[in-house]
């Protein structure tokens, strides 16, 4: 077993988002996300089955919550926990370096509370 490190090798800026999966399970996800400016496209929402717990590494972004008032700015240690259907986007993502999202998807668990996605802002 040798250890990896989340940060290399990281690709190439592209057109789009790098994913790259780290971990699948039955239920659930892990996935590094590579930005390099991308945005969700104009008019363009998540609106995903699952929950979705997302931690920025390196770089900036800004995400937009559906109902929420404003943009939750996201600098590197910052995460925040969208529960499933809770409509989102990107809106913003440093065009200077790479912005670097550790995202875990998970099921909705039976009895899991749900939360809010404001109120599960770390560091915020």
């Amino acid at each position: 077993m040798n250890p990896q490190n989340i940060f290399a090798p990281l690709p190439a800026p592209s057109p789009s988002e790098i994913f790259t999966a780290l971990l699948d399970g039955q239920a659930f996800k892990l996935q590094r996300i590579v930005s390099t400016g991308q945005t969700s496209p104009p008019g363009q929402w998540y609106d995903q089955d699952t929950h979705e717990w997302v931690l920025l590494l390196s770089g900036g972004a800004r995400l937009r919550i559906d109902g929420e008032a404003g943009l939750l700015q996201m600098q590197p240690g910052d995460y925040v926990h969208i529960p499933a259907h809770v409509r989102h986007r990107v809106e913003w993502t440093d065009p200077n370096q790479e912005t670097v999202w550790l995202a875990l998807h998970y099921q909705p668990h039976s009895g899991h509370p749900q939360g809010n996605a404001a109120g599960t802002v770390g560091g915020l």
